[in-house]
This record gives C-alpha cells, structure tokens and sequence, in this order.
C-alpha cells in the first residue's frame, strides 16, 4: 500500500476508537480507558510481534523509553479532553503539535505562518467569545498536542531501528505502565467482563491498528509530508463526532475546522523520506516496491 493510503486508515481507525471510547470514559474514567486499551494493546503487540529484545543497545533505550512515555500521556491527555470538549475541537487543538512539526521542517520560512493560521481556527472551534470553553479540556488538548510531536519524532526513529512492528511490543508496555499511574486507580473497583472486552476492541482499533500503520508509512514518509497529511484528522474526527457522538458544530466551528485542514495542507508540500542516511525528500525504495519520485 503507498504510505498516504496508511496513514488515511491509521486516521479513520483512530477517530472512531475515539468517538467509540466516549462510552468507556463514563465508566472508568480518562485515565482508566488509557491504560485498558493500551494494556490490551501491549499484550496483542507482544503476540504479534515478539519484542527484539535483543537488538536493543544502550543508544536506543532512552528513546524507546521517551516514545513510551510520551504515547502513554499523549493517550491519557488526549481522552481527558474528549471527555470535556467535543472530539473534533480536540483533535484539531491536537493537530497543532504535528502542523508545527510539518512547519518547522520545511525549507520555506514563510511555512511557519500555518500553525498561526491552524491556531486562528481553533479559536473559531472553542468560540471563547461565547463564555463556555472548557479551559482544561483545551489545556489536556494542547498536552497531547505536545505529545504527538514527540510522537511523530521518536517514532521515525525507533521505526528506521526496529523492523516490522517489534518497536511498538517494546514501547506501547511502556506507555501502558505510563497510563497506569494514574489509570489504575480511577478503574479500580469498575472492571467488569463487559468492560475488558469493550476495551479489547478499543484496543485494535486504538493504538494497534493505527500506531502499526503510522509506524509502516513514517518510514517511507519524511515527518513534514505525515504532517500534511494528518491535515484530514480534525475533520475526520468532527464528521465521527457528528455521526457517532451527535456532535453538530456550529457554522463558525465548521469555518474553523476548514483553517486547520488548510493550514495542514499547506503546511508543508510533502516527500518521501529519502534512504537512510540520505537527505529527506530523497527517492525511497521500499522492499519489494517500485522507486517513486518526491511528491
């Protein structure tokens, strides 16, 4: 598959583990669904990848630690805030940590115009004129911001060091004992067979499923171009909103969710990562694919 047609599954995969999780966050709090799906996540990456345990150096601990780290509160933050705001106001207030990635990384200069346009939209998402933005809906919003440019970041690198998806069984266990600290405690005493099994189907659907694609298309995608295409997330995340949670955004939020999809599109004009070692937007040969040029 070319990897814009992963990274667009990993999107619709992750949007309605989203809206689907809603229902489990009213049982078990935030912070509990976080470390559920990704302790079920975990164990099905360790079954299905066995985790190259020995292939890990002392070079690759720290980020392996760090991407662990930063999954597990980026998983956390991010349902605290569906669980305040609507889902696609978060998931665009989220896209400003990948659209500055995408910004920062071009060639162009002027490139850093978009994240101030993306902000400019979610202004219009969280309406403040209006005196009912949740101020720490939007705060948890902007932590997992952060964490999905780490996200992006580390994620390249443990991805060109570990094959397949062995990088994930080794750090999506790290981010479920991240997400436990805080988690563990809020589940505690809710757990039901209906609610680990909820949380089983949450689990491949958010973060196996689209964690592995994200992983498979960054290797063949240089951060910019995995920006720009996430520029589809906030609207994908509004229109599941909408179809799953009831959701209707007002004319102005649907203005707003326009600027960030074109500040994302904008952003940076994309490439594929070039070999390793080699200058991004370089050609990039995947096993058994057909060269391609940058786009």
């Amino acid at each position: 598959m070319p990897p814009w047609a992963l990274a667009v599954a990993a999107m619709l995969s992750v949007q309605l583990g989203s809206a689907l999780s809603v229902h489990l966050i009213a049982d078990v709090g935030a912070a509990g669904t976080a470390w559920l799906r990704l302790s079920m996540g975990a164990v099905l990456f360790v079954v299905l990848a066995r985790p190259p345990l020995r292939q890990i150096r002392r070079r690759d601990v720290l980020p392996l630690l760090a991407l662990g780290i930063a999954t597990g509160l980026m998983t956390v933050a991010f349902l605290a805030a569906i669980e305040r705001i609507p889902l696609g106001t978060t998931v665009a207030v989220e896209f400003l940590g990948p659209l500055t990635v995408a910004a920062a990384r071009s060639a162009d200069r002027r490139a850093l115009v978009w994240p101030v346009l993306a902000l400019l939209g979610v202004v219009l998402l969280t309406e403040p004129w209006r005196g009912v933005a949740d101020p720490v809906g939007i705060a948890f919003a902007g932590l997992a911001a952060v964490g999905w440019a780490t996200y992006i970041l580390l994620t390249q690198r443990i991805g060109d060091r570990f094959s397949g998806i062995g990088g994930l069984s080794l750090t999506i266990p790290v981010a479920a004992a991240t997400a436990a600290v805080v988690g563990v405690p809020q589940a505690a005493g809710h757990l039901t067979p209906g609610i680990l099994a909820a949380a089983l189907g949450l689990a491949v659907l958010l973060p196996v499923l689209p964690f592995a694609l994200e992983m498979m298309a960054l290797r063949r995608l240089t951060p910019s171009a995995f920006g720009t295409l996430m520029a589809l997330e906030p609207a994908i995340g509004t229109l599941l909103g909408l179809l799953v949670l009831h959701q209707r955004p007002s004319p102005s939020q649907v203005a707003g969710i326009a600027l960030v999809v074109l500040a994302g599109a904008a952003a940076q004009r994309g490439g594929r990562r070039g070999p390793r070692g080699t200058a991004a937007g370089g050609t990039f040969v995947a096993p058994g694919a057909t060269p391609q040029l940058p786009t």
